[in-house]
């Protein structure tokens, strides 16, 4: 039986294309760390042989999607096609685009629609002012979800076989003094997000920063995202700035219930 005989549990062998995925393995396999590889780089990272990587990599360079130099690839800007093909065609920030823009009014801070990809948040929708800071994430931004109010939310909630899942063989990252990179305290401050319904971090990835985010369900109760505002902390205490813009929050993801 060839290996591509072998599909995933849950998929019909006769409806898997094991070459569709490889392939989307070598552009994913592409990141800060490795920018650039060679053939057998590529193939070590994704389970090939170095000539299937080369075949894969040169099948992308004449789509696009790759440039090389002879020995290194690396990926070209055409591959942002694939994630705003997304953004384009997605319902849920087209539903998103005007309460975010009502909590933006509301609170005069930049307001997100987030996601849960694995490890990361990924903003897909987004209104507010443009400010100078480092938290002002442009879409399609993924940040580690464990240092964001959207991230630790969604994490929060998790159904108990996902949340498992991702605190198996877990090592937390350290990003700034304040990140919460203890396992027991980061689970009880879980605890207290899934108990309040919502999530404020301050400081856990970029200093000087504050994020609140509440969760967003459908009718049935199931979550779909996270709607969540980012700002400077400057003079504003906690308490205070959970009180101006949790309201806000709220009343947007409950306007959306009906709509996803």
């Amino acid at each position: 039986m060839g290996q591509d005989e072998h599909a995933p549990a849950g998929l019909d062998r006769r409806d898997w294309i094991a070459g569709l995925e490889r392939g989307v393995g070598i552009i994913e396999a592409f990141d800060d760390a490795h920018p650039r590889m060679t053939a057998s780089e590529a193939g070590q990272r994704t389970g090939l042989t170095r000539t299937a990587a080369r075949r894969y990599l040169l099948t992308l360079q004449h789509m696009g999607y790759v440039a090389s130099d002879g020995k290194l690839f690396w990926l070209t800007p055409r591959v942002l096609r694939l994630g705003q093909s997304y953004l384009d065609s997605a319902r849920l920030p087209r539903i998103a685009q005007p309460f975010l823009q009502r909590v933006a009014v509301g609170t005069h801070e930049t307001a997100y629609l987030s996601v849960l990809d694995g490890d990361d948040v990924v903003y897909i929708a987004r209104n507010g002012p443009q400010r100078q800071m480092s938290t002002g994430y442009v879409l399609g931004a993924r940040v580690p979800a464990q240092t964001t109010a959207a991230g630790l939310l969604m994490l929060a909630l998790l159904p108990d076989a996902a949340a498992q899942a991702w605190w198996a063989g877990r090592k937390l990252q350290v990003f700034t003094s304040f990140t919460l990179a203890d396992p027991d305290a980061l689970q009880r401050e879980m605890a207290r997000i899934r108990a309040q319904d919502w999530a404020l971090s301050e400081q856990q990835l970029d200093l000087n920063s504050r994020g609140i985010a509440v969760p967003l369900r459908d009718h049935h109760g199931e979550v779909h995202g996270a709607l969540n505002v980012t700002m400077p902390m400057g003079q504003e205490g906690s308490e205070a700035a959970v009180a101006r813009v949790l309201p806000v929050l709220r009343e947007a993801a409950q306007a959306m219930r009906n709509l996803i």
